[in-house]
C-alpha cells in the first residue's frame, strides 16, 4: 500500500489550495458558473423581499390603511417567491446537474491514468483501495462547483446585503452583531485547519477497508472451506471501528462549529432584543423598523450557522482532491522520454544480455542471464518454483523492467521501445488466466472485438473450445461468472488460449499454459499450441516437461541463473538437472 499511503513528513499537509481548485476544476466551466451566480443573486435577493418590505406593511400601509398599496405589495411578493422557485430549480439544474457530470469526467480521468501504471504499481495495491480512489474521492467536486459553492456564495451575498440593510436601519445594533460573528469566524478557521488532514485518513481507511472487503467477497471459496468466517469478520470489524473513529473526530469537531455559533448569536439575538426593546421605549425605532432587523438578522445570521456545514463539504472535498492530485502526478509508463522507438513489423528476435532483476533491494532473482530467442523459435524455461521462470517472462512481456544488463526486441532496445507498439504484437497466456465477467464469445473477443465470426470461430476450434462449448445449450453464448468461476480449470484454459490465438501475436509468452489440465485437455491444447506457435516467438514455462519436447532449446533455470541449455535430446544426454527433473516426473 505504499503507493497509496502518505509519507510521514507530508501525511496531512494539504496539497490542493482553494486557489489551485479553483484553476483546475470551476474556471474552465466559468460560463456555467457566472449563470449559476447570476440566478444565485437572483435567488437571494428575491429572498429578501418579505424582511424587506415588512416595515413599509407595518409602518405605512397598515396604519394609512392603503388597500392599493397592500395590493401591490402582495403580488410583488408572490413575484419575488416565483423568481425564487424558478431560480432554485435552474440552480439544481445547472450546477448540481455539472457538479455530476464533472464528478463522471474526473472518474474517467484518474481510471486512465491508473491503467497507465506500471504493473508494479499494482503488485503493490490492493484493487479495493483504488476502486475507492476512482469512486470515492472525486465525488467531494460537487461541493466546489455545486452545492456547496451555491451555498457559500449565496450566503455570503445575502449576508452581506442583509448587513447593508441592517446598518440603514440601526447601526450600533448591527455592529453588536457582527462582535460574536468574527469571534465565530476565527473558530471556523481553526477547526477547518482541524478537520482537513482527518477528512485525507478518512480517504485511505475508506480505500483499506474496501480493498479488503472486495479481497473477502473475492476469495469466499477459500474462507468457507477453512471455516474462517469469524477471523474475516474480526478484521472488517476493526477496519470499520477505524472509520467509525475518524468520523468521529470530524462530527465533534463540526458539532463544536456548530455549538459555538448557536451560543455566539444567541448571545447577540438576545441583545438585539434588549437593545431594540429599548430603543422601540425611546421612539428611536418604530415596531416596523424592529421586525424587519429582526427578520434581517436571521437571513445574515444563517448563511454564517450554515459555514460549519460548508467548510466541512469543501474541506472534504479538497482532502479528496489531495489524494486525486498525488494519484494523478504518479509516472505513467508511456511517459519516459527515453521510450522514442516505435516498432512497426515485428519479427520477434528477443536477446538477453547480461539481465539481473530484484523485486527488493540487495534480493535479486535474475543474475546476470544471456540468451537469446530468435524469431518464429520456442523457448522453455523449466525448473524449480522460485527459481525466477515467471520473473524472466514478466520481463519479456515489459511488465518488469530489468535492474541491469539489456533486453532487445529485433536488435531494439526495449528501455527504450514505446511500450504499446510491442504489446499489440505480443500475446500472454498467464498462469492464473484472467476471465472477464460475460459470456465466452465476449471474452475471446476481448483483444480484437471487431474480429470476424470466421475469425472468431477458427480461433474457437484451434483451441478446442468448441469441445465443450457444443454442449451448452447457449454456446459461445454462455455467462462464464465472475472470473469464470462456472468453468472448469482446463475449459478456462483453452478459453484464455483461444484468445491469445484470435489476438494473432507475433511473441508469444505461456506461463504455465497447461498447468490447469487434466491429461484429456493437455492432449487437446498441445494440438491447438502447435499451431498457435508456428511462425512465431515463443516462450514457455511448463513444470510438464513432456510438454517441452520440440521446444528449439531449452533453458534450466536455477536460483536466478541458467543452469543448463540445449534441446530436449541434448540434455537428456547431459545427464545432468534436466535429466533428473524429468526422469523423475516420468516415474509419477
Amino acid at each position: 500500500m505504499q503507493h497509496l499511503k502518505d509519507s510521514k513528513q507530508d501525511k496531512n499537509k494539504p496539497k490542493v489550495s482553494i486557489l489551485k481548485a479553483f484553476k483546475t476544476i470551476i474556471w474552465p466551466k466559468r460560463k456555467l458558473v457566472f449563470i449559476g451566480l447570476i440566478l444565485i443573486v437572483l435567488s437571494r435577493l428575491s429572498s429578501l423581499a418579505i424582511p424587506w418590505k415588512s416595515q413599509v406593511l407595518l409602518d405605512e400601509i397598515v396604519p394609512n390603511k392603503d388597500y392599493n398599496q397592500l395590493y401591490n405589495l402582495l403580488i410583488f411578493i408572490v413575484l419575488a417567491i416565483l423568481v425564487q422557485a424558478v431560480t432554485s430549480f435552474l440552480l439544481t439544474r445547472i450546477l448540481s446537474v455539472q457538479a455530476q457530470y464533472l464528478i463522471s469526467e474526473l472518474r474517467a480521468q484518474v481510471q486512465k491514468k491508473v491503467l497507465s501504471l506500471p504493473i508494479s504499481f499494482f503488485d503493490n495495491t490492493k484493487s479495493g483501495a483504488l476502486v475507492s480512489r476512482i469512486m470515492n474521492d472525486v465525488e467531494g467536486v460537487r461541493n466546489l462547483i455545486g452545492t456547496g459553492l451555491v451555498q457559500l456564495v449565496g450566503g455570503t451575498i445575502t449576508a452581506v446585503i442583509s448587513m447593508v440593510l441592517l446598518i440603514r436601519i440601526s447601526a450600533s445594533m448591527t455592529f453588536f452583531v457582527l462582535l460574536p460573528v468574527a469571534v465565530f469566524g476565527v473558530v471556523a478557521l481553526k477547526a477547518f485547519k482541524y478537520i482537513r488532514p482527518i477528512f485525507r485518513n478518512r480517504g485511505v481507511i475508506n480505500a483499506e477497508v474496501n480493498g479488503r472487503l472486495i479481497e473477502t467477497l473475492s476469495g469466499v471459496r477459500v474462507i468457507k472451506a477453512f471455516n474462517a468466517e469469524a477471523q474475516e469478520n474480526e478484521v472488517f470489524e476493526k477496519g470499520v471501528d477505524k472509520l467509525f473513529q475518524n468520523v468521529k473526530k470530524s462530527l465533534t469537531a463540526t458539532a463544536l462549529m456548530t455549538s459555538s455559533s448557536a451560543f455566539l448569536l444567541g448571545i447577540a439575538s438576545t441583545g438585539i432584543m434588549g437593545i431594540g426593546g429599548y430603543k422601540i421605549m425611546t421612539g428611536e425605532l418604530s415596531t416596523g423598523d424592529f421586525l424587519s432587523f429582526t427578520l434581517l438578522l436571521g437571513f445574515m445570521i444563517a448563511p454564517i450557522v450554515q459555514m460549519s456545514n460548508i467548510g466541512s463539504q469543501l474541506t472534504e472535498a479538497l482532502a479528496g482532491l489531495d489524494r486525486t492530485e498525488e494519484l494523478m502526478n504518479m509516472a505513467a509508463e508511456e511517459d519516459d522520454e527515453n521510450r522514442t522507438i516505435v516498432l512497426e513489423n515485428v519479427k520477434g528476435e528477443i536477446v538477453f544480455d547480461d539481465v539481473s532483476f530484484a523485486y527488493e533491494e540487495g534480493k535479486e532473482v535474475i543474475n546476470n542471464i544471456s540468451f537469446s530467442v530468435p524469431s518464429g523459435s520456442v523457448t522453455a524455461l523449466v525448473g524449480s518454483s522460485g527459481s525466477g521462470k515467471s520473473t524472466i517472462a514478466g520481463l519479456s512481456a515489459t511488465f518488469l523492467n530489468p535492474k541491469s544488463g539489456k533486453i532487445t526486441v529485433d536488435h531494439q532496445d526495449m528501455a527504450k521501445v514505446k511500450l504499446s507498439s510491442y504489446r499489440k504484437h505480443l500475446g500472454v497466456v498467464l498462469q492464473d488466466e484472467f476471465l472477464f465477467e460475460g459470456t465466452i464469445r465476449e471474452n475471446i473477443l476481448f483483444p480484437r472485438p471487431n474480429a470476424t465470426e470466421h475469425e472468431l470461430q477458427n480461433a474457437v476450434k484451434a483451441a478446442y473450445v468448441n469441445e465443450f462449448t457444443d454442449r451448452f445449450e447457449n454456446g459461445l453464448d454462455t455467462l462464464i461468472g465472475e472470473r469464470g468461476v462456472k468453468l472448469s480449470g482446463g475449459q478456462r484454459q483453452r478459453l484464455a488460449i483461444a484468445r491469445a490465438i484470435l489476438a494473432d501475436p507475433k511473441i508469444i509468452i505461456l506461463d504455465e499454459a497447461t498447468s490447469s489440465l487434466d491429461t484429456e485437455s493437455e492432449s487437446l491444447i498441445q494440438k491447438s499450441l502447435s499451431e498457435l506457435v508456428k511462425d512465431r516467438t515463443t516462450i514457455v514455462i511448463a513444470h510438464r516437461l513432456s510438454t517441452i519436447k520440440q521446444a528449439d532449446q531449452i533453458l534450466v533455470i536455477e536460483a536466478g541463473s541458467i543452469a543448463e541449455r540445449g534441446t530436449h535430446d541434448e540434455l537428456i544426454a547431459l545427464q545432468g538437472r534436466y535429466f533428473d527433473l524429468f526422469t523423475y516426473q516420468s516415474k509419477i
